[in-house]
């Protein structure tokens, strides 16, 4: 499928290429709203998130290791049922190998044979694997202070680790100084990823007898899944496929909550370490587009304490849901969000859990003792 890039800020557009992560002038950019799916459209016979190939850009041969499929799991929640997500399912345990898959699908397509990501953990280890799947060798760096189980994760899949001094954004800041001696492969940056990351609207479609949810609550931390929902669901508003789009409940932790303060127009609290790790990013690179993406939808954020993610890992554990505190975090906010309305009674909501609490053994020790 023939596809460009645009920049959002400039209205600028680019030929499609894999290659490129970002506009001449250093902008974030996105691939154009493409044709979104009819239900006879979903390949059934596929299972992964390549069911949805047909609403993905490009001539891609997949690269997957069956990623996507995962399940919604309706359960007790406070003052009423929610239905969680279960994208710890994905292959190497975080809903990252969405975005992996097809970015990776694009640049091996393109040629690309060594790259390098940047991350607090999750997205790094599911880029190491998808390289590796693919044939490409995969340099990460990862902040010092990154959970030792997601830095083993990546070298076993035979990715070169390198810890940076300092935080998230100075990993980030050093991966930007390198990307012009290599190809650039940022969960946070390339188009790509987003593409993968709108399946989960199309599954939660599919998931839901080809019907959108009221609401949807995630976590963010640069808002990648905040801004897959925006495209899919788009897609299939334009498509006819769905009526509305779902609301875009966003969470973060109070300790780093610049989308939060962004949305509701303050300034963020001074930063601090949160168990989140996940979600630790104080000047994610696409919040403009973020908060317009929860706008639009009619959303809503909210920050929680790190006393909140505490209890709603316990809580979530006590009903089987072995969360990691990244994770925790949307449900967190799920009361927040009910007492204000924006979780209304009968309606249909879906709590995204990101990744496994086996990602993070060493700060649920802390939490659940």
């Amino acid at each position: 499928m023939e596809y460009w890039y645009a920049d959002e800020r400039s209205w600028t557009r680019y030929p499609g290429d894999p290659l490129r992560w970002r506009g001449d002038d250093g902008a974030p950019l996105t691939v154009t709203p493409l044709t979104g799916l009819r239900p006879g459209d979903v390949d059934t016979g596929v299972r992964s998130l390549w069911r949805y190939r047909a609403a993905l850009p490009g001539d891609l041969r997949p690269v997957s290791l069956g990623e996507g499929c995962t399940p919604l799991v309706p359960r007790p929640w406070g003052e009423g049922d929610v239905r969680f997500k279960l994208e710890w399912f994905s292959p190497t345990g975080s809903f990252k190998d969405r975005g992996s898959s097809v970015m990776i699908s694009a640049l091996a397509a393109a040629g690309v044979t060594e790259l390098l990501e940047d991350s607090s953990g999750n997205g790094g280890s599911s880029v190491a694997a998808y390289s590796a799947a693919a044939g490409i060798a995969a340099t990460v760096l990862a902040p010092e202070d990154t959970s030792p189980a997601k830095v083993l994760q990546a070298r076993a899949y035979g990715a070169t680790v390198e810890l940076v001094p300092g935080t998230r954004d100075d990993t980030a800041a050093e991966a930007v100084r390198r990307s012009a001696r290599t190809t650039y492969a940022s969960h946070n940056w390339h188009p790509f990823f987003l593409q993968g990351t709108k399946t989960l609207a199309y599954e939660l479609w599919e998931d839901l007898g080809f019907r959108a949810p009221d609401a949807i609550v995630t976590v963010a931390g640069a808002g990648s899944i905040v801004l897959g929902c925006d495209l899919g669901f788009g897609e299939l508003l334009a498509a006819g496929s769905i009526a509305r789009r779902p609301r875009l409940l966003v969470a973060q932790p109070r300790n780093c909550s610049p989308l939060d303060a962004a949305f509701h127009d303050r300034q963020p609290p001074p930063f601090a370490l949160t168990v989140a790790e996940g979600t630790a990013i104080r000047q994610p690179v696409r919040l403009p587009e973020v908060v317009a993406a929860i706008r639009r939808s009619g959303g809503d954020t909210a920050a929680v304490t790190e006393d909140a993610i505490a209890a709603a890992a316990r809580r979530l554990a006590s009903l089987g849901l072995y969360a990691e505190p990244t994770s925790a975090t949307a449900a967190a906010a799920v009361d927040v969000f009910r007492a204000r309305g924006a979780i209304r009674p009968g309606e249909t909501t879906v709590v995204v859990l990101t990744g496994s609490g086996l990602k993070a053994a060493d700060k649920l020790r802390e939490l659940i003792g």
